[in-house]
């Protein structure tokens, strides 16, 4: 079911276009607290230890960037010395080079037949060789990010990559025989137009990546400040921001590819795409992905685990990072642990936003409860609003979002967000949803 851009009337993006998570967890990590201990870490690993049968997902995060990217939302280090980043890395498993940092993971965990082995590159910097490493030690699949290839973007966003380098990077792995690679846009960036974003998508679909990634641009200057840099009268109006993505749509698809949960798209081949028509489709924190593992654990400065129905956020400071493990503490800053309401309206939450339906049955099933007593708020919620609207379809055994709903993902779910309303009136922390 493809979303009609065009049905979506001016009024409709005017009362949806709001402050919004995009749900990579629930709750969101404005949840997250201080009270959540480091030994309360601990405890939630020697409790995911002692279950050795069950899968595991391990990120590691390397934070440093050579220059700044005006548009973004990451938590990076910016340096040119060579030193800082290594010193890093030798604190975070007690080893210097990359392969070594591998082969410590390597030596310590068992990695199942199949399982997805993915990392972040960037095309301006990674050359054939480390490309070749990569692939040497195992690496499946790559992500690239290209953001826009038309010059005034990048020029307005303080990122400059040609295509050139990103088809030379593309070329390589297809030759060492990676099996995924993975291209990641952003609409609604200063300076982009319906016609240039049609030249870049064009530009991507003739190196036909496996997966492709079509972020929303989230423009939160009173969070980031570097964003500042960007003007607001530079950026997209909403409605030319939805025609990007319908643009996106539209090329994607006609393509041969399948969209996959709000903003991805995959090739029907790819594992991803499989997932989603057997509704095996998992979100973290990571995005989309087709291996859910209950424990999630996070390495790196400002990097978010999941264990034992917690999350763990390491600090975002690079020194207090370096001083905790000098102390042979773990790094955590906050954290949450989940409720079982939490738990609830998690896989909910998680259902809408991977598969556009909820079997309300599996639901009532899975965790004990009379589904519309339980959510009764939040269905009268969803039908006061997105329903009103035509974004769902509600059957006593199952809610399912429509075409044009799809493109409302974020404000359907947020109607189950038991979270939302307690921060009602204070500063936004969310980007908007459209």
């Amino acid at each position: 079911m493809n979303p009609p851009i065009g049905s979506v009337t001016a009024d409709l993006l005017a009362k949806y276009d709001r402050a919004g998570p995009r749900y990579t967890s629930y709750p969101t990590a404005v949840e997250f607290h201080e009270g959540f201990t480091p030994e309360r870490y601990l405890e939630k690993v020697d409790q995911a230890a002692s279950r050795p049968e069950e899968p595991l997902s391990v990120y590691v995060h390397l934070p440093f960037c050579r220059e700044r990217c005006s548009f973004c939302g990451c938590n990076v280090i910016i340096t040119q010395k060579p030193g800082v980043a290594a010193d890093y890395i030798a604190d975070l498993v007690s080893l210097e080079e990359i392969e070594r940092v591998w082969r410590a993971f390597a030596d310590r965990f068992t990695f199942e037949p199949g399982a997805e082995i993915a990392i972040e590159v960037d095309p301006r910097v990674t050359t054939h060789r480390q490309a070749e490493l990569l692939r040497r030690l195992g690496f499946n699949r790559i992500s690239m990010g290209v953001q826009d290839f038309d010059s005034d973007v990048q020029e307005a966003v303080n990122r400059y990559q040609t295509f050139n380098q990103t088809k030379d990077l593309h070329e390589h792995l297809r030759g060492l025989g990676i099996e995924s690679i993975n291209f990641d846009f952003i609409y609604g960036l200063p300076q982009q137009t319906p016609e240039s974003f049609r030249k870049t998508i064009q530009l991507a679909l003739e190196l036909r990546p496996d997966r492709v990634a079509v972020y929303s641009y989230a423009f939160v200057p009173w969070i980031k400040a570097h964003q500042k840099a960007i003007r607001l009268e530079d950026l997209p109006a909403r409605e030319v921001k939805l025609e990007l993505f319908g643009i996106a749509h539209e090329l994607f698809t006609g393509a041969g590819y399948q969209q996959i949960g709000m903003d991805h798209f995959a090739l029907e081949t790819d594992s991803l795409a499989r997932a989603a028509r057997e509704h095996t489709l998992y979100r973290n924190f990571m995005g989309y992905t087709t291996h859910p593992a209950r424990d999630f654990v996070g390495f790196g400065v400002s990097a978010i685990g999941d264990l034992g129905g917690a999350f763990a956020q390491n600090t975002k400071k690079l020194n207090r990072y370096k001083d905790a493990l000098d102390r042979g503490r773990p790094p955590i800053e906050r954290g949450f642990e989940r409720s079982r309401d939490d738990e609830i309206r998690r896989d909910v939450i998680q259902s809408l936003m991977c598969n556009f339906y909820v079997d309300i049955r599996a639901i009532e099933r899975a965790h004990g409860i009379e589904f519309a007593t339980y959510f009764r708020e939040s269905l009268l919620e969803l039908d006061q609003g997105p329903g009103s609207n035509g974004f769902v379809i509600r059957t006593p055994d199952a809610i399912e979002i429509t075409g044009t709903g799809r493109l409302f993902v974020r404000n359907i779910c947020m109607a189950f967000d038991a979270y939302l309303k307690r921060h009602e009136g204070e500063k936004p922390v969310f980007s908007r949803t459209v």
